[in-house]
């Protein structure tokens, strides 16, 4: 019985965040548009999907990605190799980036924007070779941008220094940076630190800052998603400017 209530807990806390999205959607479709919702049976078997789906993913977090990030972090960081950690801090940037779902629609979406735009040939092969490249682009910054953070973990550096010297440099190079490619830049700055990335980022960075001596999880343990969200606007920028 006791992970039975659990689970209802996590599906009340999914009704409970999901409680604000519906009343704006409510009332903006009965009070200002005063329409009546298209296939309502429909709508509300997809909304019981979205929150016995988010209560599911949330348990999932919790029993899979932020233990096993954890352990990795520790373990990596109980091994003594500085070279080693800063591979893995790249490869788990790097794949978790790879597999994420909103850059692969966010990438396949420019492809076809920029290739009606005359920014590319509008054919498959250079569609799918923009949106390759585009994607490949953002993973290696998300991958440098980890082995950052864990330089600045390491050496017990204040995140909000570098945060500050990043977001100079996003505005330096947005001066050079083609028109086209600065709203896609921002954009995936964005959805880079989604689903997959950010649970085992989280914890590799709290799992890290546990294991270091004269470290604090709570003042060094965070941070590695806003340099993960901040690198790729600056490397995509780059990528249109080289392009």
């Amino acid at each position: 019985m006791k992970p039975l209530f659990g689970f209802l807990s996590l599906l009340k806390n999914a009704i409970r965040d999901l409680l604000p999205i519906v009343a704006v959607v409510l009332f903006f479709q009965t009070v200002i548009l005063q329409q009546s919702f298209p296939d309502v049976w429909t709508i509300l078997v997809g909304l019981g999907m979205v929150i016995v789906g988010l209560a599911l993913f949330v348990q999932g977090l919790e029993m899979a990605l932020f233990p096993i990030g954890d352990v990795l972090a520790e373990a990596m960081a109980k091994k003594g190799s500085l070279t080693v950690l800063l591979c893995f801090a790249f490869a788990l940037g790097f794949g978790t980036t790879v597999a994420e779902p909103a850059l692969i629609a966010v990438v396949n979406e420019a492809s076809m924007i920029a290739a009606q735009a005359g920014e590319i040939t509008n054919s498959d092969n250079a569609r799918e070779s923009y949106a390759f490249w585009l994607r490949l682009t953002v993973a290696v910054s998300v991958g440098s941008a980890l082995v950052l953070g864990v330089f600045r973990i390491l050496l017990g550096w204040p995140v909000q220094y570098l945060i500050i010297g990043g977001y100079f440099l996003v505005v330096i190079v947005t001066f050079f940076a083609p028109p086209e490619i600065i709203g896609i830049a921002y954009d995936l700055g964005g959805v880079t630190t989604s689903t997959i990335t950010v649970p085992l980022v989280t914890a590799l960075g709290v799992g890290l800052s546990k294991s270091i001596r004269g470290r604090s999880p709570l003042l060094d343990g965070f941070g590695l998603i806003a340099l993960a969200s901040l690198m790729p606007m600056i490397f995509v920028m780059v990528f249109g400017m080289v392009l």
